[in-house]
């Protein structure tokens, strides 16, 4: 799993994008939004290989970052 999560300096605005794979062989990009300490909004889009699918989350992260966000947590695991 890949995983980017945003902050917003000064406001408690959030942003992620994970890239998972799931039960169905393909790969996901989740991509979750809104306030700390509320409900967010979601999106799932799904992709036949792995190549697609993190240029997608490429493609969100940037978006964010241009938009003020600020990378707080990167993660990085390994499928076994």
């Amino acid at each position: 799993m890949l995983t980017f999560l945003s902050h917003r300096p000064r406001t408690a605005h959030f942003y992620r994008v994970d890239v998972t794979y799931n039960l169905f062989g393909e790969y996901s990009v989740i991509r979750e939004w809104g306030r700390a300490g509320r409900r967010g909004r979601h999106v799932v889009s799904c992709f036949g290989n792995l190549r697609d699918a993190i240029r997608d989350a490429d493609r969100w992260h940037r978006r964010a970052f241009r938009r003020g966000y600020r990378v707080t947590l990167r993660e990085h695991t390994l499928p076994l």
